[in-house]
């Protein structure tokens, strides 16, 4: 038997399939930033404290870091269109109960449900796509669509949650996610067909729940860093349970018969310097759509839709860069997208090192426009390379490993930018948070800057002639 449980789908259904999972990606690739523009509205409506804000978005971020090793393994075990469905059906319930939520707490239990659904959602998603489009380039092709729609939700959700929340209601910021979700289900039962793995992989407990410890800890300490202090008691502990989990993991996973992730895996150098890759791409692009947030709503005083659409220069550069990096690795492989990718980040961070209370919002959109260009463009290499060169019958892990390496960067990225949070709560008047903000941005862009080039160093080493030499000599060794 092949590792699908049915014939993978041909022709126009293939691509009604990937529509599936786009609008799954959708869901949970928006919501990471349509709920920031909102905020002030959840704490109007609960009394909500600072604290308890930041656990409103925090604990869906969390949740869904620490799941999806977890979901990309049961996904591979026990059916990957079953694990989507269940997935589709948490979130959209969990959905309903954040705009339905009366305190605090019921917001963020809620979040931690909508984050268990969110896990199961992005790396099966992938997996069904690397199943699906086995043509190499059909694949590149429609990884290069899936990463537009993962850019353009990013990029979308302050837009769309000012304008839904300016209409409506901030409850309906969270409603909305239930009619797409419905129409992502039905989609799903139509047109997805079920496959796993042709050897279901056994249970490995102990090594699920260190990855999901490892990555807790970590997301944890570079989430909660800024406002705690790096060297406080607090984030050292994290810091350090994140390092002795991941040594734990890597002992245990090396010894097991039957690992969750063979480490065998990160001989290939592709498939390594995806994980890498894809930490140094969201950690760019989120600190710069942080620090751009706060600067469009806090230093030039536009209101949260007004806001959002001058955000849209990354939007539209996404959507149009995504599938041209499809293309161009269908048609030239991986090296050109990387480095044009890693120009257009730095390049991006670059244009907006000098930012004033005055910058012209042409030099903006330029800047966003080359950032989202950049963003646009790294996806599909890095999803290729993370999914084409293992066994298919370990697809969802595979997808697992490349989206918690995107989770991490995300996560990062907001931590670099995360000392602009200390600023309103030191300055007097608007005039101060200004200037401080303003100087602090400085640092935070001319980071993303240096992360920018170690995206063209690391595209370089990943597609030169050892990196392919070594992924044929794994793809070999688990054939």
């Amino acid at each position: 038997m092949s590792s699908q449980t049915a014939q993978s789908p041909a022709g126009k259904q293939q691509w009604l399939v990937l529509a599936s999972c786009c609008l799954s990606l959708l869901l949970v690739m928006m919501d990471v930033t349509i709920i920031n523009v909102v905020l002030p509205s959840i704490r109007q409506a609960f009394g909500a404290s600072l604290s308890g804000l930041q656990w409103i978005v925090d604990a869906y971020t969390l949740t869904v870091a620490a799941l999806l090793m977890a979901a990309g393994t049961l996904a591979d075990r026990f059916g990957r269109k079953r694990v989507f469905l269940t997935g589709i059906v948490i979130f959209c319930a969990a959905s309903a109960l954040c705009g339905m939520a009366m305190t605090p707490a019921q917001m963020i239990a809620s979040r931690i449900l909508q984050g268990v659904g969110g896990a199961m959602l992005n790396p099966v998603a992938l997996s069904i796509i690397a199943n699906t489009f086995l043509n190499p380039a059909d694949r590149a092709r429609a990884i290069g669509v899936w990463g537009m729609m993962s850019g353009i939700a990013l990029a979308l959700g302050p837009a769309v949650g000012g304008f839904i929340a300016d209409a409506l209601s901030w409850r309906a910021v969270f409603w909305i996610n239930v009619p797409v979700g419905l129409i992502a289900l039905a989609m799903t039962l139509r047109f997805v067909p079920e496959s796993r793995s042709p050897v279901p992989a056994r249970f490995d407990p102990v090594g699920q729940g260190l990855s999901a410890l490892t990555t807790l800890a970590l997301v944890g300490a570079l989430i909660e860093g800024p406002d705690l202090g790096w060297r406080s008691a607090s984030i050292l502990g994290l810091l350090g349970l994140s390092a002795l989990s991941l040594v734990s993991f890597l002992v245990v996973e090396k010894r097991s018969s039957h690992p969750m992730l063979d480490l065998g895996f990160f001989r290939s150098v592709p498939f390594a310097s995806a994980t890498v890759l894809a930490v140094l791409c969201f950690a760019i692009f989120a600190s710069l759509l942080f620090l751009s947030t706060i600067y469009l709503q806090d230093v030039r005083g536009f209101a949260p839709g007004a806001a959002g659409w001058k955000l849209m220069p990354f939007a539209v550069a996404v959507m149009v860069a995504a599938p041209l990096s499809g293309r161009l690795v269908a048609a030239r492989g991986a090296r050109v997208p990387l480095m044009l990718s890693g120009c257009g980040l730095a390049g991006g961070a670059w244009m907006l090192t000098g930012l004033a209370a005055d910058t012209s919002p042409l030099w903006l959109a330029i800047a966003y426009a080359l950032t989202g260009g950049g963003f646009g463009l790294c996806n599909a290499p890095i999803t290729n390379a993370a999914v084409s060169g293992m066994p298919r019958r370990q697809a969802g892990l595979a997808a697992a490993v490349a989206s918690t390496s995107r989770q991490i960067g995300a996560a990062l990225g907001v931590a670099i930018a995360g000392s602009l949070r200390a600023v309103g709560s030191v300055a007097s008047d608007r005039a101060e948070f200004s200037a401080s903000f303003l100087h602090l941005s400085y640092f935070v862009c001319w980071i993303a800057v240096g992360l920018g080039c170690g995206v063209v160093l690391v595209g370089a080493l990943a597609t030169s002639r050892f990196a392919h030499e070594s992924a044929e000599r794994v793809a070999r060794a688990f054939s």
